[in-house]
């Protein structure tokens, strides 16, 4: 229970705030949505026993696991990466809650799995769990968030942590023999996957991309490129948009989702920062017209999960980074709005109709709205 205090610290005056919708045409500051999503999430999912984790449920009910697995509880980690990386006080008071979950988070590291290399399972591990599987992707978006603490904060440790969860990415490349489309990073180390997907894929490459710009060692750029390339001959339609994942017969699911698009406009910026080839540039341009063509401007965005959404804007905003141009920001802006008026509940948090409030989707929403208020100069340090 010592630790709660940390992550609830400004609770009260936020959620008075999450309680209040405002008047007709009127909104609060990107800012203190975020503090109002961010209260009502702790209120609502803070386990409270001094573990730093999370439930995944609102309400729970009996049968629920303890604690949220490990993707919810990773976009939990980057919403407190992300509140405290906004300008000023606002951001410097949530130091000491950005600590704890990232404490919290090595509650899901395993030193082995069936690669023999260390990761994030799916559940947290002895003592307090059994672990379960692990998912490439879950590992990425951790990397990446590890990544982006290093760059926030110059530490050794955010880096060496990203670089072993490469080495376990690297150990996911499939040697599957006769396959179609051979290669590719699988989705997860489960006996019955044979998926390879845009999402063990791409943010691989963005991984790799963001070490090899920290480190140099081109050893992680090549296999950027490897993940890159792969995905882009394999997923990657002609109208730049990318499908979710192929099976091990061929089959390839087609769904377009808002998180596969986002990553490679973001993959593609880090490559021509990288190498300063312009054809980069042009193709993260692409990527990111055609996929607001089909999920802006037609209407879609708001039927992704909130999560996908999250991941969406922000790689659109590195891309604005390196434009000048601010198109997405209010396009975010104007998502995050309607998530407010149409989305929040009575506890202040995410919700869709027929299920129950979900940790990832309110996590998300912070996010959003963190980030929304972040100076644009620091959006080069998005994923």
């Amino acid at each position: 229970m010592a630790a709660l205090p940390t992550r609830r610290a400004f609770v009260g005056g936020a959620l008075a705030l999450a309680g209040s919708r405002g008047t007709a045409g009127t909104a609060p500051a990107p800012g203190a949505r975020a503090l109002a999503w961010h209260a009502a999430l702790e209120k609502a999912f803070a386990v409270g026993d001094g573990t730093g984790l999370y439930r995944e449920y609102h309400p729970p009910r009996a049968g629920d696991e303890r604690y949220s697995t490990e993707w919810p509880f990773s976009q939990a980690h980057v919403a407190l990466l992300d509140l405290a990386m906004m300008p000023g006080a606002a951001g410097r008071r949530f130091a000491p809650a950005l600590a704890q979950v990232r404490a919290a988070q090595q509650r899901y590291w395993s030193t082995t799995s069936t690669t023999g290399v260390a990761g994030h399972l799916a559940k947290v591990v002895a003592p307090l769990g059994r672990g379960d599987d692990l998912y490439y992707d879950d590992n990425m978006w951790v990397g990446l968030a590890e990544v982006q603490h290093h760059l926030f904060r110059r530490d050794a440790e955010s880096l060496r942590r990203a670089r072993a969860i490469f080495a376990l990415i690297r150990s996911g490349w499939s040697e599957e023999k006769g396959l179609p489309s051979p290669g590719g990073v699988v989705w997860t180390q489960k006996s019955d996957n044979g998926d390879r997907n845009t999402v063990s894929n791409m943010p691989a490459a963005e991984l790799g991309v963001r070490l090899y710009l920290i480190t140099r060692e081109r050893a992680y750029l090549d296999d950027a490129l490897r993940y890159y390339r792969w995905t882009n001959a394999t997923l990657q339609r002609r109208d730049g948009l990318y499908a979710d994942h192929i099976k091990r017969d061929g089959t390839i699911e087609p769904r377009v989702w808002s998180y596969n698009q986002g990553v490679p406009v973001g993959v593609n910026v880090l490559l021509w920062r990288a190498t300063g080839e312009g054809r980069y540039l042009a193709e993260a341009r692409r990527i990111a017209a055609a996929s607001r063509d089909q999920l802006v401007a037609g209407g879609q965005v708001d039927d992704q999960p909130p999560p996908f959404n999250a991941i969406y804007f922000k790689n659109l905003l590195l891309l604005a980074d390196a434009t000048r141009e601010r198109g997405d920001l209010d396009a975010m802006r104007g998502y995050a709005d309607r998530m407010w008026r149409r989305r929040r509940n009575a506890a202040g948090l995410v919700q869709f109709a027929g299920r129950r409030a979900e940790l990832i989707d309110t996590a998300a929403l912070v996010q959003v709205e963190a980030v929304s208020a972040w100076r644009p100069a620091d959006w080069a340090l998005l994923y």
